[in-house]
């Protein structure tokens, strides 16, 4: 015996997208679309959305960032964007396993650290070799 179509009922039109949301959170599509015939499809031009932001960088970690970046054949904001991706994700799985974000540092974060704050391994900034003072850790 043949298997029978469901009948499929008939897609609401919506006035928003934010209504198009709010209905698909809590219907489910197999009364509405015969995913039978559903084809894969690919968008090859369909680039995410990005944000330009202005980004102020201590010179040497920007300079370490494109001896990097060159060793690597890529754009120096390609790897550093790569980088940013990587820590996030680390950031939100160690959350998620662990209830809270991470809040010690690997030496190299320690260094990166030391590069924003302006100050040098013996943590002094330049302007307080100049007066004499020393740095807080």
């Amino acid at each position: 015996m043949p298997k029978r179509k469901p009948i499929l009922k008939p897609i609401p039109e919506f006035r928003s997208e934010a209504e198009e949301r709010k209905f698909w959170e809590t219907h489910d599509t197999t009364h509405y679309v015969d995913w039978s015939r559903a084809r894969l499809v690919k968008f090859p031009n369909l680039k995410p959305s990005t944000e330009t932001i202005s980004l102020r960088l201590p010179a040497p970690l920007l300079s370490d960032l494109k001896v990097l970046a060159n060793k690597r054949d890529v754009p120096y904001q390609s790897l550093l964007k790569v980088f940013l991706a990587d820590r996030v994700a680390a950031e939100w799985r160690a959350a998620a396993a662990g209830g809270a974000l991470p809040h010690k540092l690997t030496p190299s974060a320690q260094t990166n650290r030391r590069h924003v704050e302006g100050r040098t391994r013996n943590g002094r900034s330049k302007a307080q070799r100049k007066r004499g003072g020393i740095a807080k850790p």
